[in-house]
């Protein structure tokens, strides 16, 4: 069974606000003159489902094409952590851990529209990244567009991702997914210069 747990890419996706827009074109289409349909595509690397590198929060940081594929690929836990607080907390997801493989994916809200902007959305303390950090997590994936609040300026749960050497996917789509455990597949592009990288994300059980 192959869960896709990735957010579809059109015109009218909700970005950042500021963030460059995803948008699309045709370079060549098929007609008399032309046998090939060839489409071009701009976007932030942030839009849609997409792995943060450390570049993107650290300016000595790794780009997305030099970060190791194994935190990637391998057994996961889907937690449902969904709440009323702007953050999830530590105690709300910590007996979710118990022999837990280390890959942690977070459901923060509900289902959402990609085209809708979620403003407000609820994002990680930092010590939810402490606390997957000792119980072996080298990875953690969320629902929202980011793992801090949209308002952040000092990243706070990004920086303790840096310090624990912890890969981010973010805009992840979890709310058809029961909670459990299953193997993800969600490799980024080798960009060699860039801070962040769209993946497919899926789950196979």
């Amino acid at each position: 069974m192959i869960i896709d747990i990735s957010q579809p890419l059109s015109p009218g996706m909700a970005g950042f606000p500021g963030d460059a827009p995803y948008t699309e074109d045709w370079t060549f289409r098929i007609g008399p003159a032309c046998p090939v349909n060839v489409s071009r595509v701009s976007f932030s690397v942030h839009c849609g489902s997409h792995a943060d590198a450390p570049l993107h929060y650290d300016a000595g940081g790794a780009a997305a094409g030099a970060m190791p594929l194994a935190p990637f690929l391998g057994p996961c836990r889907v937690i449902d952590a969904r709440g009323a607080g702007a953050l999830c907390l530590p105690g709300e997801i910590e007996a979710a851990l118990s022999g837990a493989p280390p890959r942690i994916l977070l459901r923060l809200g509900e289902a959402r529209d990609p085209h809708s902007w979620p403003s407000g959305f609820r994002a990680l303390d930092p010590a939810v990244i402490a606390l997957l950090a000792r119980n072996g997590v080298m990875l953690v994936g969320i629902d929202m567009p980011s793992v801090d609040p949209e308002t952040s300026k000092a990243l706070p749960a990004h920086q303790a991702c840096r310090a624990a050497n912890m890969r981010i996917l973010e805009n992840l789509m979890l709310a058809h997914v029961t909670p459990g455990d299953y193997e993800l597949i969600a490799l980024p592009l080798r960009f060699e210069n860039l801070d962040a990288s769209p993946v497919r994300a899926v789950l196979r059980r």
